[in-house]
């Protein structure tokens, strides 16, 4: 009979890999052309409603990404794709962790414009913020589950044991 962390250590690979696979499709839209067309429009929508005093963090995101909208659009869709490759196979589980919770918060902050604006016809807070959170917990999942399971970072760290610094929360 497995043992409970290798039981958990798959459980974990599989939300891993499902979360990976989720993010491999919305990378997929990302590179599509409609996405690097439309991206500062759906920066300064987000603006639209918020309050006054929010209004400079919008402004600063709406400057910076106005001076090349399509190499931002192209960051986006490559991070994406970077974060659902790490996800499916296992690479710099630590790193990929911590990393896209920030983008996460990030996408959540500029894009979903912090899931606002609230009112009374509010009826989320916005995903991304969602996403931080799956990352947070499979930070601290992949911690209890150990050995890790099908993870790339397992070979990679026998071979260079200071990747373990980037591979094991």
């Amino acid at each position: 009979m497995a043992s409970k962390s290798a039981r958990l250590a798959r459980h974990v690979t599989i939300l891993r890999i499902a979360f990976g696979l989720m993010w491999a499709v919305d990378a997929t839209f990302k590179w599509r052309p409609g996405f690097a067309k439309g991206f500062i429009d759906q920066v300064t929508s987000a603006a639209q409603g918020q309050p006054g005093w929010i209004h400079p963090w919008f402004n600063f995101w709406t400057h910076l990404l106005g001076h090349d909208p399509h190499l931002f659009a192209t960051m986006t869709a490559v991070v994406e794709s970077l974060i659902a490759i790490a996800l499916v196979f296992g690479i710099a589980r630590r790193a990929t962790y911590l990393l896209a919770a920030i983008f996460s918060l990030l996408i959540w902050s500029i894009a979903e414009g912090f899931g606002g604006p609230y009112t009374s016809s509010s009826t989320d807070i916005g995903t991304a913020i969602i996403y931080a959170v799956v990352f947070f917990a499979l930070y601290g999942l992949e911690r209890l589950a150990t050995p890790a399971y099908l993870a790339l970072d397992n070979y990679i760290v026998a071979r260079l044991p200071w990747w373990s610094v980037l591979a094991n929360p």
